[in-house]
C-alpha cells in the first residue's frame, strides 16, 4: 500500500516506532470507558493501538491522502473517520453529546489552538492525551515562577491536572522534526466555577502574560486604565509569572470590582 507523502503545510511527522505509539494510546486509559476521538491520524500508527481499546472510536484527518490511506488500512473505521478540521468542528454533535477523551499525535502548528478548543468544551473533554512539542508541553505543565509559566499554564491548570509524562526524541519521527515532543495528559480537576467572571479571568491572563517582562501595574493599564487607584496596591509590583491560578482569580475579581465603581 502506497504510504501518506509528509506534508511540511500541514505540519506532519509521522511516528515510526511502535513502542511510543502503543505507549500514547494506553495514556487514555486513565479514563475508562468514554469515546475515544483521535485528531490527525495520518497513517495509523497510534490508531492501530486506539482500536484494541474497545470502546468507541472517531478520527478526524483533514490530509485526503491520509483518509485515503486510513480507509484502505483500516476498513473498520469506514464509517468513524471524519473528514474534516478538527479546529472548525462541532464537537457537541460528536458521540451523541457524550463526553470522550480527545487525543493524538497533534500537528505542532496548531497544538495551542487545539487546547483551547479543548477548554471551550471542558464539559465534553474530561480527559485530553497525546504528544506535542516538548517546549508547549513544559509550558503548559509550568508552575509560578518558571520562566515557562505562561498563558497556556494558567487557563489549562484552572479546569484541568497536567501530567508531563516522556519525552519523545526526533529520531522516531518521519520526517525528524528539529524539537524534541513530550507526552502529556491533562484531566479534569474538581473546578466548576472559577469564582470569578471567566472572560474577565482569560483577558487578564493574556493581556498581563502578553507583556511579561512589565509589572502587572503597567501590563495590565489597557483593563483597568492608567488612573485607576486599585494598581497602588504592592500586589501590582509584581509579575504575571508569579501569580498563581488562584491568584489570578483573586487578582479578576479586584480589577471586576474596581471597573463596577470606576466605570
Amino acid at each position: 500500500m502506497k504510504t501518506v507523502r509528509p506534508k511540511k503545510f500541514l505540519g506532519q511527522h509521522f511516528l515510526t516506532d511502535l513502542k511510543v505509539a502503543q505507549d500514547i494510546a494506553d495514556t487514555v486509559d486513565a479514563c475508562p470507558g468514554l469515546p475515544i476521538l483521535e485528531v490527525g491520524p495520518g497513517m495509523g500508527v497510534l490508531t492501530q493501538f486506539l482500536l484494541t481499546k474497545e470502546r468507541p472510536l472517531k478520527v478526524v484527518e483533514v490530509d485526503y491522502e491520509s483518509v485515503a490511506y486510513l480507509r484502505k488500512a483500516y476498513p473498520q473505521l469506514e464509517e468513524h473517520i471524519i473528514e474534516d478540521d478538527f479546529l472548525k468542528m462541532n464537537l457537541p454533535r460528536l458521540f451523541d453529546g457524550q463526553p470522550f477523551v480527545l487525543t493524538g499525535n497533534y500537528p505542532y502548528n496548531i497544538s495551542s489552538q487545539i487546547f483551547f478548543k479543548m477548554l471551550d468544551n471542558k464539559e465534553r473533554i474530561p480527559c485530553c492525551t497525546g504528544m506535542i512539542q516538548k517546549e508547549v508541553a513544559e509550558r503548559i505543565a509550568a508552575q509560578p515562577g518558571s520562566k515557562t509559566y505562561g498563558i497556556l499554564s494558567v487557563l489549562i491548570q484552572a479546569w484541568y491536572r497536567v501530567e508531563y509524562l516522556f519525552t519523545v526524541h526526533e529520531h522516531v519521527f518521519n520526517p525528524p522534526p528539529k524539537v524534541k515532543s513530550a507526552v502529556i495528559r491533562m484531566t479534569r480537576n474538581d473546578t466548576r466555577e472559577l469564582g470569578c467572571d471567566e472572560a474577565l479571568f482569560k483577558q487578564i491572563v493574556k493581556t498581563t502574560f502578553n507583556q511579561r517582562r512589565k509589572t502587572l501595574r503597567n501590563s495590565i493599564k489597557p483593563i483597568l486604565g492608567k488612573d485607576c487607584p486599585l494598581t497602588g496596591d504592592a500586589l501590582f509590583d509584581r509579575r504575571p509569572e508569579q501569580l498563581s491560578v488562584q491568584a489570578f482569580i483573586d487578582l479578576t475579581n479586584r480589577v471586576e470590582e474596581a471597573l463596577s465603581s470606576n466605570p
